[in-house]
């Protein structure tokens, strides 16, 4: 990756790893635009919905017949280039977020959250895909500290979130959320920690 061209850095990472602490400080340490959640909003509002819609949506377990069905019915219903909200699909949703993450790439830097960056910035001529991982027991004690839950409420939100973004990620793009293939770097961060595993990105890019 170079960085005096216009780079892209995708982040996938399981649940209570700090993955998401990881990609804003290295996105403003590096001065770029973070693409996280706000992208998620960004959408919902072209298409009217609230954002606890446009959350709902993406996490439902996408049926492709269900999908196809309310799209077959909306696009007869409509007219040109409009949709009517209440019949948006969850695979439309995901289209319309990863068009609006290529065009804010056309024009600048970016660090990318979740959302199958890896894939969806696959022909990027300038891009550094990561997978970021830790031990279970490092991340059920981060998960306790930060939502006040004990083990065992911590260890379901992790089963819950580790499923939903392997599910996620095999509907939209056919592949593998494990797959080391998909990445540039995987990073193990039960002993650097989310700051030690900061300093270490920005080495491996600066170098």
């Amino acid at each position: 990756m170079n960085r005096k061209e216009r780079f892209v850095i995708t982040i996938n990472r399981q649940f209570g790893t700090g993955g998401h602490e990881i990609g804003q400080e290295l996105a403003d340490r590096l001065g770029v635009k973070l693409i996280d959640k706000q992208l998620l909003l960004a959408v919902a509002d072209k298409f009217h919905l609230t954002e606890k819609e446009a959350q709902r949506l993406e996490r439902r377990r996408p049926s492709w017949w269900d999908d196809f069905s309310q799209f077959y019915q909306g696009f007869m219903s409509m007219h040109e280039y409009q949709v009517n909200p209440r019949e948006i699909t969850s695979r439309q949703l995901f289209y319309a977020q990863a068009e609006a993450m290529k065009r804010i790439a056309e024009q600048e830097s970016c660090v990318v959250i979740g959302r199958c960056g890896f894939d969806v910035f696959r022909d990027h001529p300038n891009k550094l895909s990561l997978f970021i991982h830790s031990s279970l027991n490092r991340r059920i004690a981060r998960i306790e500290d930060r939502y006040q839950v004990d083990e065992q409420k911590a260890r379901v939100l992790i089963e819950d979130n580790d499923y939903t973004r392997e599910l996620y990620t095999k509907t939209f793009t056919g592949k593998d959320w494990y797959d080391a293939r998909n990445y540039d770097l995987t990073l193990d961060v039960t002993r650097m920690g989310v700051y030690g595993a900061i300093d270490f990105l920005l080495r491996f890019v600066n170098e």
